[in-house]
This record gives structure tokens, sequence and C-alpha cells, in this order.
């Protein structure tokens, strides 16, 4: 009589971990995305701009997608990084740093502005005004994604991004746990499973 004992075939302890981290990661590159792209700034009523030129390199070179928070002109100093409109009412729109700040002759605040990377100051002051904000932070490259998309489909874009990265995080941990319950069931089956007897002759 021959005995033989059934056994099921696991991956290996090593993939397991492989796999586990790597959805791990993707979990946290997804909540980081939706968290600094999304979430953040629609909390604290930010703007989001896409540097277009050269002039901020190399720290907010082309691509750069910056988030732009509204303040009080009284609190900007020198060194701080705005966001202002060329003419007030107009849509276009440059962001470099402050250089100096001043006053006019009826003591309005101006301030004088100049890209990292230009040679000379901007042409005119900027006034409060045209003042859209203040660099809050900024995300690498994510302004060549803002970029395809268009400022008119920004929002909904938005939104749509952080319902997919929502979906993928809860995904994910639904997944692992399902993944967990069914290893700790199959290890306790294959503990209490008899032996399977074969019957036969040996010759």
């Amino acid at each position: 009589m021959a005995r033989t004992t059934r056994r099921q075939h696991r991956r290996h302890p090593a993939l397991r971990v492989l796999g586990a981290g790597a959805s791990f990661i993707l979990l946290i590159a997804a909540a980081f995305a939706a968290l600094t792209l999304v979430i953040v700034p629609a909390v604290t009523g930010s703007q989001t701009y896409s540097v277009l030129t050269n002039s901020m390199n190399p720290h907010y070179g082309p691509g750069t997608l910056l988030i732009v928070k509204p303040v009080d002109a009284d609190t900007l100093r020198t060194g701080d990084v705005i966001t202002y409109q060329l003419e007030s009412g107009r849509s276009d729109v440059i962001t470099h740093r402050i250089i100096s700040v001043t006053a006019d002759q009826e003591g309005n605040r101006l301030l004088l502005t100049k890209g990292d990377n230009n040679s000379a100051p901007d042409d005119n002051p900027v006034t409060e005004v045209q003042l859209r904000g203040k660099l809050f932070y900024a995300v690498p490259w994510a302004g060549y994604v803002a970029n395809w998309l268009g400022n008119q489909d920004r929002t909904l874009a938005g939104q749509a991004a952080a319902a997919v990265l929502i979906a993928y995080g809860a995904g994910t941990m639904i997944r692992e746990v399902l993944r967990r319950r069914r290893t700790s069931t199959t290890a306790a089956s294959t503990d209490t499973a008899p032996d399977a007897v074969v019957e036969g002759a040996h010759r």
C-alpha cells in the first residue's frame, strides 16, 4: 500500500513579500499624489499653475506644477515667490521672486520681482490688485499633465483623479486583506487535512 500526502503549491515567500511591498509603494504613491495635487489645493483654496518658461530655473523649470495660495500682500517679504497678473483683470500670469519691497507716493505697497534665471528685474513693479498668491509648494513634472488636460478640464480632471486614486487605494487594501484571509484558511486546511491513501500493487 502506498501512502501519498496532498500538498498545495504555494508561492515562494520572497515573491509574496515583493508583491506586498510593490502594492504598498503604489498605495503610498497614490495617496501622496491625491494629497498634494487634489486635496490640499482644494482645502486651502489654492490655485495651480504650470511653468512654461525657463525664467525660474533651476528651482522651478518647465513642467513644474505650482500650487499658489492666496495671501495678504502685507505678509510678503523679499525672497518670496509670487504669482501675479501682467495686468489686473487679465488671465496671463507670471511667477517670479520678490527682490525688493517698496511703496509709491500714496503709500501703496509695490513688489519688485525677478526670475531666478533672468539677468534683469521685471520691468514694472507688482501692485496688490495684480497679486494672485504666494507659492505654497511645487511638484516637478506634474505641470505637463495639467497642460495636456487644458485649463477648462482641470477641475473635473482633479475630481476624477481623486476618485480614481481613492478607489485604487481602497481596492489595494481590500485585496490584501482577502489575500491574507485566504492564506490563513489554506494553511489551516492543509494542517488538518488527512493523508490520502492510494492502494495499488507494487512491482
